[in-house]
C-alpha cells in the first residue's frame, strides 16, 4: 500500500495570493484561503484470469473497511499495461457500493509500476484547511490606510474548510445542470423516517 500527496490552492486569484498583510490588505477579500490537500492511497490486487479470487476480494474489502471510505472519496482502478477487466471492475464496484461510492475516472499516477497479473485500486481522499490561520502578526490598534487585520477572514474560511462535505467542491465547484433538487429532498425524508422510528 502506498500513498502520495498533492496540494491544490482553492483560490485561483494571483492578486490575493500576492498580497501581504505587512503591506496591508485594503480589499474586502481575505488573503487566507482554503487549501485542499489530496492524498492517494493504493493497494495492488492479484488477478486470476481476469478476475479476483475470493481471498483477494476479502483482503480488498478489509482494506476498504480500514480506510473507512466516506463521501468525497474517489475510487479508481489502474490496470497498468494490461487491458481493463470487466469482472475486476465489477468486483471493486460491488465492494465500494456498500459505502455509497462509485468507481470511475482515470486513476491518478502513483509510485511504482503495476506488476503484470495485478491491478492497482486507488482511493483519492481530499481534505481542506487554512494553514496560515490564525494570523496575529499585526496588532489590532487603529490604522489609517483602511487595511484589514492580518487575521481577517480566518474564522469564516477555516469554518468553511471544516464544514464542506467534499473538499473538491472548493476547487471545481459543481455543475448546476447536474444538480437535482429531489436528491436533497430524499435525504431529508430518509432522515425523518429514521428519527421517527420508520413511521
Amino acid at each position: 500500500m502506498t500513498n502520495s500527496k498533492m496540494l491544490i490552492v482553492a483560490s485561483a486569484s494571483l492578486v490575493l495570493s500576492a498580497c501581504s498583510t505587512t503591506g496591508g490588505n485594503t480589499s474586502m477579500y481575505s488573503v487566507h484561503q482554503p487549501i485542499v490537500e489530496r492524498t492517494n492511497y493504493s493497494i495492488d490486487v492479484n488477478t486470476n484470469g481476469g478476475d479476483v479470487s475470493p481471498a483477494e476480494e476479502r483482503r480488498m474489502a478489509e482494506w476498504f473497511d480500514a480506510m473507512q471510505l466516506r463521501y468525497g472519496d474517489r475510487v479508481a482502478i489502474d490496470y497498468g499495461d494490461g487491458y481493463a477487466a470487466p469482472a475486476v471492475g465489477q468486483t471493486v464496484a460491488d465492494l465500494v457500493d456498500d459505502f455509497g461510492i462509485l468507481v470511475g475516472g482515470t486513476a491518478p499516477v502513483t509510485v511504482g509500476a503495476v506488476a503484470p497479473g495485478t491491478v492497482r485500486v486507488v482511493v483519492t481522499r481530499s481534505s481542506a484547511s487554512v494553514p496560515s490561520c490564525p494570523d496575529w502578526s499585526t496588532t489590532s490598534e487603529r490604522n489609517y490606510d483602511s487595511r484589514n487585520h492580518s487575521n481577517y477572514g480566518c474564522s469564516t474560511n477555516s469554518n468553511l474548510a471544516a464544514m464542506v462535505a467534499d473538499p473538491e467542491d472548493l476547487v471545481r465547484g459543481r455543475d448546476n445542470k447536474a444538480l437535482d433538487g429531489n436528491t436533497g429532498k430524499n435525504a431529508v425524508n430518509t432522515y425523518r423516517s429514521k428519527t421517527n422510528g420508520g413511521n
